[in-house]
């Protein structure tokens, strides 16, 4: 129950990382608010929480959305009274293109939820956590926000922006309590990971094979990872961008 008596929002909670993280959290003792613009699985993973003897709402939001993430915020506070803890995991991902096939409309889409949207939530929280003075983000890059990653050019983009957007933050609100730190997960077996190797067992395979371990990541494995961040056994760990690749960085 290392979270008891904690608020947390998880951003993308309606599935994959987003959904084992915010049942980690309760699991470990926190108040939590699962948003997502998915509101039919959003829910779903709200009465999976309350099942679980777990106290959660839901809140439909759009990351990409200015106003929207206020309102996220505001009900937060409304409801809970403060923010101890923000996971900025909502994001897209959608198939494969060489860099010269990217649309327009793709690229567009893509920087507005991966990287406006996480940009959108860490203004918001550390406004709030600033007065508080203490807090935890922890906003979900990828293993393609560190290196190249071939015909996802945009999704690499927006994570990248990620990882930078989290180093430069976490300077400026270190002595205000505050620790920014990001994920960097390889392929996680979640919709949106599965979405990607969709019907090329071939490329899904080499994939795999690539991962030292031989393995792709589980969602509870990364809801872990999120958690020991957030928890006072990492408490001097501030501006990172981890690596949750089972060896691939490496």
């Amino acid at each position: 129950m290392q979270f008891k008596n904690q608020s947390v929002i998880v951003t993308g909670g309606s599935s994959g990382i987003g959904r084992a993280t915010a049942l980690e959290f309760s699991k470990r003792g926190a108040n939590v608010i699962v948003s997502d613009i998915n509101e039919a699985g959003g829910k779903e993973t709200t009465e999976l929480i309350k099942a679980n003897g777990g106290k959660a709402i839901f809140v439909k939001t759009d990351v990409a959305n200015w106003e929207e993430v206020q309102s996220l915020i505001n009900t937060c506070l409304e409801k809970y009274g403060q923010l101890d803890h923000m996971i900025n995991n909502a994001g897209i991902g959608q198939g494969l293109y060489f860099f010269d096939q990217i649309t327009i409309e793709h690229w567009n889409k893509t920087i507005a939820v991966n990287q406006t949207g996480v940009f959108y939530c860490m203004k918001a929280a550390l406004k709030v956590m600033k007065g508080q003075r203490r807090g935890n983000i922890i906003n979900t890059a990828s293993a393609a926000g560190i290196a190249a990653a071939p015909r996802m050019g945009a999704y690499a983009a927006s994570k990248h922006a990620v990882v930078g957007m989290t180093k430069t933050a976490a300077h400026e609100f270190g002595k205000y309590g505050i620790r920014i730190n990001a994920i960097c997960p390889t392929v996680i077996e979640t919709p949106m990971g599965d979405g990607y190797l969709a019907n090329n067992d071939e490329l899904k395979e080499k994939m795999r094979q690539s991962v030292p371990m031989k393995r792709f990541g589980k969602p509870e494995e990364v809801a872990r990872t999120i958690c020991w961040l957030c928890g006072e056994d990492a408490s001097y760990l501030n501006g990172i961008a981890l690596p949750i690749d089972g060896g691939s960085n490496a």
